[in-house]
């Protein structure tokens, strides 16, 4: 299962072409994909016109929704920052942590387009979709 990050779909949604936007699109019909209940958040949150909201959640649902996890994911995550600023590294945000370890746990590969999960992938062993 890939999950697809909210810097993907945000970009899939407008209209925007990068390598990910590319992949999504080519494998989305094929291959099993799914986001996580905070993933979905990150996305709707951002829609600017409301006509566009049914749409947009209508194309989303045809995805597998996953709960991000809790408890036993923000435990993981929690552990998993303060490993990787213990190397040097910091995450800006405590979503991608979420994102990542509920990954991680789960044996999922993520499709993104942020620098944070970098250290996920470098320093922990995050499956990555490189495009």
């Amino acid at each position: 299962m890939t999950i697809v990050d909210s810097t993907v779909w945000i970009d899939y949604f407008r209209g925007r072409e990068t390598a990910q936007t590319d992949w999504l699109d080519s494998h989305a019909a094929t291959d099993p994909i799914g986001l996580t209940d905070v993933i979905l958040c990150e996305v709707l949150q951002g829609v600017r016109d409301e006509r566009l909201l049914p749409k947009l959640q209508k194309d989303l649902w045809a995805f597998q929704l996953f709960d991000g996890g809790g408890a036993n994911v923000a435990l993981a995550a929690a552990a998993n920052y303060r490993a990787l600023r213990r190397r040097g590294r910091t995450v800006r945000g405590t979503i991608d942590c979420l994102i990542a370890t509920f990954c991680m746990l789960n044996g999922h590969s993520l499709l993104h387009d942020d620098r944070d999960y970098d250290a996920f992938e470098q320093e922990l062993g995050l499956a990555v979709v490189h495009p």
